[in-house]
């Protein structure tokens, strides 16, 4: 495959077809720079050299009634995760600021959970509002399981700019990983959130078994969604979960090839290095800004991750910047 003539295919507007991210996903090793440089030709484009952070919050840990064989906060999980009861409006807006203090451009809050009940929603509405009061130029991600329109229409109202829901894994693969819920239900929620005109953050993790065409066949189901952002993590197997022990396919060149995929294929959308980058990309990390413009900071939501600073130097290490907000 001639990258270059692929990238330049995709500047001029062209879209890739499924035989071609099936080859990036399939490249071998002494092309991944090629392809990274491809990746990176589309990037600069539409992001130049900056770097969006986010920041996430976990408002609700634990407790989750759902099966998710990767997720730690799982009822099903059996593990010493902290877990604690949805916090106050006054925890919400106070965390804000570790957002500010770390230039993130998004503050993402985050709860373990089907469905927000109404309380959990109207704490989130509350807080979103007293957010933009105090911090105008930040946007706020809320994350709270499935959505109706009336509670997505409640968040926009309230000033949450974007709704994450990943999708996780291909419809195919999916009942591997998740059995109290299924692909519709995730796909509905993403048609509401951009229905009421939130953006929609979803994307999904890779490293659980799925094969090659389920990782294709996930990211022209997020295309066909017309997302704004797409988190891509990486499987980072976590104790107690179902999916505990389980041996992690990935390689770093996997991990760079996979976020180079999603960038040919979505030239204008915001693609984030997300969970498990610093275990599965390891001193690759800064490769990975080549096809991505938008990264987590300090940690996640059960796990930490690289510190801010650390992660700021990289950036400028790399030749790349944070992006102004």
């Amino acid at each position: 495959m001639d990258w270059k003539n692929l990238s330049t295919r995709v500047l001029d507007g062209e879209k890739i077809t499924e035989a071609d991210a099936l080859a990036i996903l399939e490249s071998p090793d002494d092309e991944l720079l090629e392809v990274l440089q491809g990746a990176y030709r589309i990037r600069k484009k539409h992001f130049g050299n900056s770097v969006s952070l986010h920041l996430l919050r976990n408002v609700k840990s634990g407790k989750c009634p759902e099966d998710c064989s990767f997720c730690s906060q799982s009822t099903s999980a059996i593990n010493d995760v902290e877990r604690y009861d949805f916090q106050t409006v006054e925890d919400i807006v106070n965390g804000a600021q570790a957002a500010v203090d770390r230039k993130a451009k998004r503050y993402c809050v985050v709860s373990s959970t089907r469905a927000p009940a109404p309380k959990e929603l109207e704490t989130i509405c509350e807080a979103a509002i007293q957010i933009k009061q105090k911090h105008p130029n930040l946007e706020i991600c809320s994350s709270l399981g499935l959505l109706t329109e009336e509670k997505a229409v409640r968040l926009k109202e309230s000033g949450v700019d974007r709704f994450n829901h990943n999708l996780e894994t291909s419809e195919n693969y999916f009942p591997e990983v998740v059995t109290t819920h299924d692909f519709t239900e995730r796909v509905d929620t993403a048609k509401i959130v951009k229905k009421v005109g939130l953006d929609l953050c979803s994307g999904g993790l890779f490293g659980m078994g799925e094969s090659l065409q389920d990782r294709v066949d996930l990211a022209f189901a997020l295309d066909g969604l017309d997302v704004d952002s797409v988190p891509l993590n990486f499987l980072d197997p976590r104790p107690g979960t179902a999916f505990e022990g389980k041996p992690n396919p990935l390689s770093p060149n996997d991990c760079l090839r996979g976020l180079a995929m999603f960038r040919y294929l979505m030239p204008s959308v915001e693609v984030r290095i997300a969970g498990g980058r610093e275990t599965t990309l390891r001193h690759l990390q800064p490769l990975a800004l080549y096809p991505a413009n938008s990264m987590f900071t300090a940690g996640y939501l059960t796990t930490g991750g690289q510190d801010f600073e650390t992660d700021k130097r990289m950036i400028e290490d790399a030749g790349f910047e944070i992006e102004e907000v």
